[in-house]
């Protein structure tokens, strides 16, 4: 990814992801009263002076204890040292050194990386020196006191940060796709991630709400780079309480708006639930290309006729989508894993495309060939002058018109349905902004009387 990487290592609740936040100059990483929330490794970019870097926030490392999660959160938290030029330990300076510090610090003292202990929570520069004393015992050097909350000691930090972090290089620009994997809790969706960069990435567990953060992951296919964005199940907002989960939800919902594409994981088991309903007119209202990925087809007893069947039920259930594409596929096995990602490169490009005003009125003057609008009762017909694309992600073209209430609903989708038939856009959802004369002429009006005044 060319930016150096800084692992941001302790135990639960120390504040690694409030300082993750500081360093990073922005509320990405989820911050809660409780143990455990952090769960996989989130990067985010930061920088001091003139130089990039990338902060990692791990989970709470917890030794000699293998329930729930605590194994796998272990996992990735080896792996982000593996993989980072330097390592911020964090600590509590309100509890003082505790025995799950010592061993952080063991083991620690084993890796290659350089180690910064940073004593967190020193509100003051009085109390921080105080604080910071007692951590000489770690045997990891002098302890900076910083406070998270406030960014009092951060820069002092930063300064001997930068020191261990190499050079900046030229970075080439990269031209890449972002791709939100987006749906219920338990269909698959950091088994994907996994599927797709090829390693595990993500933690995978059958117990719901284990991805909390959305978790962002970079893989190169030729010269095309992806941003692959792992994001939280999404349950029916009436069975999410408000902490940790109800904070990852709105990691998700953000996800899919920064996102060019997002992919719909829906569980073949189950089929498409109300719910799968709800998150695809969320990725609709947002105006993202969208991908239906229907996973665990490897579980599904079939004969000549199942995937006919369901592809029916698919059109059936998500009707407003009926412009995604839909690729059967399986997590587990890898099973047509790979072509997510041709087209996912269909969906960006219909989401980027623009098309010329002349092509767009080349097809509104066949469109109104074949169907001309509806006359109204008082004799009055809607009239299309011309259109023109006025932005992408998603295409939006602006219509002109004489009266925009004269066109209903049904002349509008077959419009619509035209744009699509002659100009593709497949995998994005299209916007037709209708624009009247009445509308337009009183805004010039205004204007006018606005210049005299």
């Amino acid at each position: 990814m060319g930016s150096p990487i800084v692992a941001i290592i302790g135990r639960p609740n120390v504040g690694k992801s409030t300082l993750v936040n500081r360093l990073a100059g922005q509320q990405s990483a989820i911050v809660h009263d409780e143990p455990g929330v952090t769960r996989d490794r989130t990067y985010l970019p930061a920088y001091w002076t003139d130089r990039e870097f990338q902060v990692v926030d791990t989970g709470g490392l917890v030794f000699n204890d293998d329930t729930e999660f605590l194994p796998l959160i272990r996992q990735q938290a080896m792996a982000a040292l593996a993989e980072a030029s330097a390592a911020i330990f964090v600590v509590d300076g309100q509890t003082g050194p505790m025995p799950a510090d010592q061993e952080i610090a063991e083991w620690l003292r084993q890796q290659p990386v350089p180690v910064l202990l940073t004593v967190n929570k020193c509100e003051s520069p009085e109390q921080g020196l105080m604080l910071a004393a007692d951590f000489w015992e770690l045997g990891l050097g002098e302890p900076f006191a910083v406070s998270a909350i406030h960014g009092s000691g951060t820069g002092e930090l930063l300064d001997a940060l930068i020191v261990h972090l190499p050079l900046p290089e030229e970075i080439s620009e990269t031209n890449e796709i972002k791709v939100a994997i987006v749906g219920r809790p338990n269909v698959g969706k950091s088994s994907l991630l996994n599927a797709l960069v090829g390693e595990e990435r993500a933690i995978v567990s059958p117990i719901s709400g284990t991805t909390r953060d959305a978790i962002d992951t970079i893989i190169e296919r030729g010269e095309q780079t992806y941003r692959l964005i792992d994001t939280a199940g999404i349950r029916k907002k009436k069975n999410v309480e408000y902490g940790p989960e109800f904070f990852s939800i709105n990691r998700a919902f953000k996800a899919i708006q920064r996102t060019d594409v997002v992919l719909l994981v829906i569980d073949a088991l189950d089929g498409v639930t109300e719910q799968d309903q709800k998150l695809a007119g969320r990725i609709i209202e947002e105006g993202r290309a969208c991908i239906i990925v229907v996973n665990k087809w490897d579980a599904v007893e079939k004969d000549s006729y199942t995937i006919y069947d369901y592809e029916k039920n698919l059109q059936e259930r998500l009707h407003f989508t009926e412009w995604a594409e839909t690729i059967f596929v399986s997590a587990m096995t890898g099973q047509r894993v790979e072509k997510i990602l041709e087209v996912v490169n269909r969906a960006a490009e219909s989401h980027n495309r623009r098309v010329s005003t002349s092509v767009i009125n080349e097809v509104l003057e066949e469109a109104l060939k074949w169907h001309s609008p509806q006359v109204s009762r008082g004799g009055r017909q809607g009239k299309i002058y011309y259109g023109t694309q006025v932005k992408s992600q998603p295409p939006t073209i602006a219509l002109f018109v004489n009266d925009a209430k004269r066109f209903n609903d049904n002349y509008r989708r077959y419009i619509e349905r035209q744009f699509r038939k002659q100009l593709g856009f497949t995998g994005t959802p299209i916007r037709l902004l209708w624009r009247s004369k009445k509308v337009r002429e009183m805004e010039s009006g205004n204007a006018n009387r606005a210049t005299r005044v």
